[in-house]
């Protein structure tokens, strides 16, 4: 297995990814964006490496993402433009290599889901071909949180106060994201996707952890997605808080497994 570090041609400059190639023909790829709140987060976090070495392992080519994190002087678009640039890159990388079309997917952790779901609607928004398919890890969709279920509500009451992702902790974390507090429904569609057009997004596994309170905002995605004629495969791992795929153990080997059934199963929602 080979893995090796890019610079992608990006609209602010240079753009890390690092490749991660199978043994032999890739069966399908990924380009995929870790998490971190927007602000925080790297190529050597578990999130985006273990991820990616797992799926190698089990012949998939992966595209880690490096997005500039926001922060002074960064905020949107330029992190939702890195993004872009890699998928674009990253899709091109993978038909060279051989994967089919239908089985470039792109996806994201956290963070990370929101930049690749909010990828998507500029792609679409702008002509371009979207992925064939979508993988999403308990995404921050919503600058509002949407109500959670009973049950995610409960997982959650059992946290300390500090890691509920509480209503005024999101409107800092996308007031970071924006480059400062936005009045609800003001900020770009791409920036907040859960409130967006959905029309024309392509199938979609929507993972979530189940004591998390930024579920409810992945849940309502799902419905959306749904409602707006996208096949959608949803799933909350059970026994696991936010960010679960940054922590290896037995729920992150869980998950990944079924990630690997979904990048299998997707080509036939795509047909």
């Amino acid at each position: 297995m080979i893995v090796h570090d890019e610079r992608v041609p990006g609209p602010h400059g240079d753009v890390d990814v690092r490749v991660y190639e199978p043994v032999g023909a890739p069966a399908a790829a990924l380009v995929w964006a870790h998490g971190g709140a927007f602000v925080a987060g790297d190529l050597e976090m578990p999130e985006s490496d273990a991820v990616a070495r797992r799926l190698q392992e089990n012949g998939v080519l992966v595209v880690a993402v490096g997005y500039r994190l926001a922060g002074p002087g960064t905020c949107y678009p330029v992190p939702s433009d890195d993004v872009l640039a890699a998928w674009r890159w990253g899709r091109e990388f993978a038909l060279a290599a051989g994967v089919r079309p239908e089985l470039v997917q792109l996806g994201g952790a956290s963070a990370g889901g929101n930049l690749a779901a909010g990828a998507v609607l500029r792609l679409l928004a702008g002509g371009e071909q979207p992925p064939a398919a979508v993988f999403l890890a308990y995404p921050t969709l919503h600058d509002v949180p949407p109500e959670p279920s009973p049950a995610a509500a409960a997982a959650v009451a059992g946290l300390p106060e500090g890691q509920r992702w509480g209503a005024a902790d999101v409107a800092a974390m996308y007031a970071g994201y924006l480059g400062g507090p936005a009045e609800p429904g003001s900020a770009p569609a791409a920036a907040v996707p859960g409130t967006a057009d959905l029309t024309g997004f392509p199938p979609t596994f929507v993972l979530t952890s189940e004591a998390d309170g930024l579920r409810g905002s992945a849940d309502e995605f799902a419905r959306r997605l749904v409602l707006a004629g996208t096949p959608v495969f949803s799933c909350c791992e059970p026994g696991t808080e936010h960010g679960h795929l940054n922590r290896p153990g037995p729920r992150f080997d869980a998950s990944l497994r079924r990630v690997l059934r979904w990048i299998a199963s997707a080509p036939d929602l795509t047909a």
